[in-house]
């Protein structure tokens, strides 16, 4: 039986939360004979009296008699198998050319999971390095400045989200409990058994390296293979059927189902798929900065006398403004007691993300303050959302100094048109450095605007989000793909049958989660077109 919403103060007792089920259920102690949280949350709309929010799994002595006494009450009802059940079974498939799955981030890494754990022994390209040399050349470029362009923030054994705050929450409808899916392989490969319950789990940098390394090693004792340095620069397809990949370095590999799960990232994969004719569409995006503030002022703002208290931890916000111009202005990938990083994939550009470790305690918290676009921005091609991008990491890089430093601005500074010249109380985290300027010759004037108008909104609902001296480091341009690599209803790309496009580059996720629930899903669909010949299917 599953009990949701059971509410209790902040610094309740030990015993509080068995004495609040046997209240709701109106039952003896005895009769409980044990319980789990399922979820916990906090409700901090009061700042003066925030509340747990609990859902609790519990198994009673005599359950039925409960259930019917307590029938219609909506908190009450039962628990779900959420266990997740394989699709296909591939072992009896060795003869076959086996699947390939191109990309090792979160959807990556999951499909190749879900195929291995099904007897498929795929194979895994990753174009970039495994993750601790990756995490080498990514320090080299935040430290020294100096960017490797096949192994950095965006390319690599863990893909983008490595270097992130870890989150693992998302809104996407998920009825088939894939996500639970998802954190169970995670805590199995190191993760903290927390984020099965919390509310807004994340697991930060330093845990996420030793994860994807665990996660590597399951796949290859499934019979699995992982292959780093091997990026693909051409699709052999036959008669709109995929029959094999060519890599730059002049190998070839004969395979019929291909899962392309590339990140965000990955424009020359995007601009080969168009020079090949594989369906390619222009989407929306958003493009803007990232905002630093002293996390006090946002546990305070948030949490006012609890700021501070262990089961709050650092606070967190999520905010949006509709402007005058008709566009919305957001925050994005917000990082609480984390930093704002560098990056950068391709030379002479700077491009802002954010990150944070499982500890959340470093001095500021950051998000992306961001502006949504469409396609009719940037008129043009597939690809035009992508010289988009370009255009504004590029003005971004001269204005950060031509040496991957980053244009900042204070945000009084930016509200009244001037220039920067001198910090306040928030102190940029972001590496190698950053040069005060003027950042309205790093964005669209729509954007400019926006910002402008949105800051002093979201400072009505957070004191002290638009204090002249919280600081803006340029530019945001990777909250998520430019463009969709289209597929159908099997998952297939709807012009070339054996293509599998999938999560965040293909246009089908936003983060981690997301896009590790999407590889399993596009796992699910191949397996089952892998074996629907051969009667392997339960």
């Amino acid at each position: 039986m599953r009990i949701n919403d059971l509410k209790l103060p902040l610094d309740h007792n030990e015993d509080a939360l068995r004495i609040a089920i046997v209240k709701k259920l109106g039952i003896a102690p005895e009769e409980l004979l044990s319980f789990n949280i399922f979820k916990r949350s906090h409700d901090a709309r009061k700042s003066s009296a925030i509340v747990l929010i609990y859902s609790v799994d519990v198994v009673l002595r005599d359950e039925q008699q409960v259930f019917q006494r307590l029938q219609g009450d909506r908190q009450i009802r039962s628990t779900p198998d959420m266990s997740y059940k394989f699709v296909a079974d591939g072992r009896g498939n060795q003869n076959a050319k086996r699947p390939v799955v191109i990309g090792t981030g979160p959807c990556g890494l999951f499909a190749g999971l879900i195929l291995a754990q099904m007897g498929f022994r795929p194979i895994i390209l990753e174009r970039g390095k495994a993750v601790r040399e990756r995490t080498k050349d990514t320090w080299a470029l935040w430290r020294g400045g100096k960017l490797n362009p096949e192994s950095n923030v965006q390319f690599g054994e863990g893909g983008a989200g490595t270097f992130s705050d870890g989150k693992l929450y998302s809104q996407i409808k998920d009825p088939d409990y894939r996500g639970r899916k998802v954190l169970t392989e995670f805590v199995k490969a190191g993760a903290p058994e927390e984020i099965m319950y919390v509310a807004k789990p994340h697991i930060g940098t330093f845990r996420l390296v030793t994860m994807v390394e665990n996660m590597r090693a399951q796949i290859q004792a499934l019979g699995g293979e992982i292959r780093f340095g091997n990026k693909v620069d051409r699709i052999a397809v036959e008669g709109g059927q995929v029959r094999g990949l060519h890599m730059a370095d002049g190998q070839q590999l004969d395979c019929d189902h291909v899962v392309l799960a590339v990140g965000h990232s990955s424009r020359d994969t995007f601009e080969m798929l168009f020079n090949q004719g594989i369906h390619v569409e222009a989407k929306p995006f958003s493009i803007g900065v990232r905002i630093e503030h002293p996390q006090s002022v946002i546990d305070l703002a948030r949490f006012g006398k609890n700021a501070g208290h262990p089961l709050l931890g650092a606070a967190d916000y999520s905010l949006v403004h509709h402007c005058g111009n008709g566009r919305s202005a957001y925050s994005f990938c917000m990082c609480p007691g984390g930093t704002v990083v560098a990056a950068a994939s391709e030379p002479g550009r700077v491009v802002t993300n954010g990150m944070s470790q499982y500890s959340r305690n470093e001095r500021n918290a950051n998000s992306a303050l961001v502006v949504g676009i469409t396609p009719a921005d940037y008129p043009g091609n597939a690809l035009a959302g992508i010289e988009f991008q370009r255009h504004w990491e590029s003005l971004a890089f001269v204005a950060g100094g031509s040496n991957y430093c980053a244009p900042a601005q204070l945000v009084g500074d930016f509200i009244a048109g001037r220039a920067s010249s001198a910090l306040g109380s928030a102190l940029p985290s972001y590496t190698p450095g950053i040069k005060l300027t003027d950042l309205t010759g790093c964005l669209p004037e729509f954007a400019v605007i926006a910002l402008r108008e949105a800051l002093p909104a979201f400072g009505k609902q957070i004191r002290g989000f638009d204090m002249n001296d919280a600081l803006l480091t340029g530019v945001e341009t990777r909250t998520s793909s430019p463009v969709r690599v289209t597929r159908g209803d099997d998952f297939q790309s709807i012009n070339t049958r054996g293509l599998y496009p999938a999560g965040e580059g293909a246009g089908y996720a936003g983060g981690i989660f997301s896009a590790a629930i999407d590889g399993i899903k596009v796992a699910e669909a191949l397996a089952l077109d892998l074996v629907k010949s051969t009667g392997n299917e339960h």
